[in-house]
């Protein structure tokens, strides 16, 4: 099948990301929000992005003009009624996505293929709340998704053939490598990661070092770009302790289950860069 009309479901850090990537590829995007303050807000971050890439000569100014008008936001479902594809990036609550899909299964066209952007949660039970579940798949981008290059293609069992390559398609007209997972908690990227995320935490609660000598480490030992606690305060601290215990509920294994400090953070409020304050503190 192809995609030609893109519809998102959320326009926060991810949603917003998924969207400018869509609109800068060609596609026609319609972002849905709860709220207009909600839309607004994002709205205004991918045009911050646009603004940013040209300022850095990675896009021009025709360019970002063109791809400012591909992007419409809402806040009625309804409006999905002739998109080809629907990517899903709302809070990692299974109970909410669930919702978010059986709505989405009686807004889209029959032909429609619906995703998710879960980082860890069960693609199959969003796709069994809808009446189409063999159009059902997961798509887990990366953060910041303008510039992380790969997407996870997430298959069920119950996931047809058709659906798996519109979105392998689609994950490539992005410029993303395709990677394929299975449906378990985590999939590949995240099911390796978190270990390492929540050993950082114990390491550092039991006093063996501090956040910026651990996060130095971590970059120069791997050559990665950040940290682990540079990486947990951008991901939302809220976030990585729900993940946390969704892979520990499932795996039983004690390198899944989330430290008591980040449980203490997230109770505290500090939730990384989106509240002013995680492991590093951002107020200033």
């Amino acid at each position: 099948m192809e995609v030609k009309k893109v519809g998102v479901v959320g326009c926060g850090l991810m949603g917003a990301g998924i969207a400018e990537v869509c609109a800068r590829s060609g596609y026609s995007v319609l972002v849905l929000e709860v709220n207009q303050q909600f839309l607004d807000k994002g709205m205004a971050s991918i045009k911050s992005s646009l603004d940013r890439a040209v300022s850095k000569g990675k896009l021009s100014e025709q360019e970002r003009d063109a791809t400012v008008a591909r992007l419409r936001g809402t806040l009625n479902m309804g409006d999905f009624e002739d998109r080809d594809l629907v990517i899903e990036a709302v809070i990692e609550n299974m109970d909410e996505k669930k919702k978010v899909f059986a709505s989405l299964d009686k807004a889209c066209p029959a032909h429609a293929v619906l995703a998710s952007n879960t980082s860890c949660l069960s693609i199959l039970e969003m796709a069994m709340a809808t009446g189409r579940p063999e159009q059902v798949i997961g798509m887990h981008f990366f953060q910041p998704v303008p510039v992380m290059r790969m997407v996870e293609i997430v298959k069920t069992i119950v996931c047809s053939d058709e659906t798996v390559s519109t979105a392998k398609s689609f994950g490539e007209s992005l410029g993303k490598e395709v990677i394929f997972a299975k449906d378990t908690p985590g999939f590949l990227v995240n099911r390796l990661g978190f270990p390492m995320m929540m050993n950082a935490i114990r390491i550092l609660d039991e006093g063996w070092t501090t956040v910026e000598e651990l996060d130095r480490a971590w970059m120069l030992g791997t050559n990665s770009p950040m940290g682990p606690f540079t990486l947990m305060d951008f991901a939302g601290l809220d976030t990585i302790y729900s993940m946390a215990c969704a892979m520990f509920d499932e795996f039983k294994d004690r390198a899944f289950a989330p430290p008591p400090l980040l449980k203490a953070m997230v109770v505290a409020g500090r939730l990384g860069r989106k509240s002013g304050r995680g492991f590093y503190d951002y107020s200033k």
